[in-house]
């Protein structure tokens, strides 16, 4: 059975594809040095449309208002241009309410392309650029830390990550913030507090990470303004001994957020990178795929053991009967604290 895989990695080289949904602009350069949040393509998925109604809007006839307009289909025009007239005593004009491109004009309309906030790829992570990706984006290449989790509510951002955690089972609430973390990415541990995001905003933080979070908090989670991850999953989840050995080790330094939603089929999961200097690293296995073999470092993803890891010792080769009934194919597991447990393959991630 194929090993799903979860990065937790003291030291790796990163690669990652920043690319856009749909054909736009590259905005960087082959062996560039990019920041985080540095733009690397841009495009417009959704260009927004307005027509103005010349000939109601200069009280004339069709035929006049055609007469009036004073651009053809194709032209750009800049915000507060004349678009048709003047006529009348009172030399009555339409001008362009927005900047954008004319579609078409004639019949009495004018039908303009406005131009609309594009859409953006950031690099998410300081690195170079390795590769050009045509009209689409760039491969993204660094050095460093790497963690992931299991939700995000998409957004990404760069800053100093304040530890907030004394413990693997440890609790956050708005109460364990104040301005002392102003413009910090805060680790936490579980949180069932709904006022975190606005005392996260008012302080304000770049971006929280939480062990686990309560379900109820999903809605307020995606509406918050800076970036929420969530390592472990929803309810109440210790971090796992190798994460918070992680984390833990690299408070105070600058770390990207990158909060994206998990993609399961392309394979794409929220995570935090911790950029360090290092002349030489293992090479990156985020695109590995492999089965799971005796002596991989493994992740459970489901109760009871949720969120603890381990070594298998042994792989069943035929499927066995588990408590709750279910006969699946599974594994021995020694955890981290030297207990032994039988898990269902399906209930693992391995550990890159």
């Amino acid at each position: 059975m194929l090993a799903p895989i979860i990065q937790i990695s003291p030291l790796t080289k990163i690669r990652r594809h920043r690319e856009l949904p749909v054909p736009g602009k590259v905005l960087v350069r082959q062996s560039q040095k990019v920041e985080a949040l540095d733009t690397v393509a841009e495009t417009i998925l959704a260009p927004e449309h307005l027509m103005l109604d010349i000939a109601s809007s200069l009280y004339v006839s069709t035929e006049k208002a055609d007469d009036l307009i004073q651009h053809a289909a194709g032209e750009m025009i800049q915000k507060d241009d004349l678009i048709a007239g003047p006529v009348g005593i009172t030399q009555r004009v339409v001008r362009a309410p927005r900047s954008g491109r004319i579609v078409v004009a004639g019949d009495g309309l004018v039908l303009l392309q406005v131009n609309s906030t594009p859409y953006e790829v950031h690099a998410g992570m300081p690195g170079t650029v390795t590769d050009l990706i045509p009209d689409r984006g760039a491969v993204i290449e660094a050095t460093g830390a790497l963690i992931q989790g299991v939700w995000g509510n998409d957004q990404t951002e760069f800053g100093m990550m304040q530890v907030r955690i004394d413990s693997p089972d440890d609790k956050l609430t708005a109460d364990d913030l104040d301005v002392s973390l102003r413009g910090a990415i805060v680790l936490g541990g579980y949180c069932a507090d709904p006022q975190i995001f606005q005392k996260a905003a008012d302080i304000p933080l770049r971006g929280l990470i939480f062990t686990s979070m309560d379900s109820s908090l999903v809605r307020l989670a995606r509406k918050a303004q800076i970036p929420v991850l969530i390592l472990e999953g929803f309810g109440f989840h210790p971090l796992s001994a190798i994460g918070y050995n992680l984390l833990t080790s690299n408070n105070g330094r600058e770390v990207s957020l990158n909060a994206e939603a998990r993609d399961h089929y392309n394979g794409t999961r929220p995570e935090i990178v911790i950029p360090l200097d290092a002349s030489q690293a293992p090479e990156d296995a985020s695109l590995a795929i492999e089965d799971f073999a005796k002596g991989q470092s493994v992740r459970i993803v489901r109760a009871p053991h949720q969120g603890k890891s381990g070594k298998i010792e042994t792989i069943y080769s035929q499927p066995i009967k588990f408590p709750s009934g279910v006969r699946a194919l599974g594994a021995e597991v020694v955890l981290s604290d030297n207990e032994r447990t039988t898990i269902p393959l399906v209930n693992l991630e391995k550990i890159a």
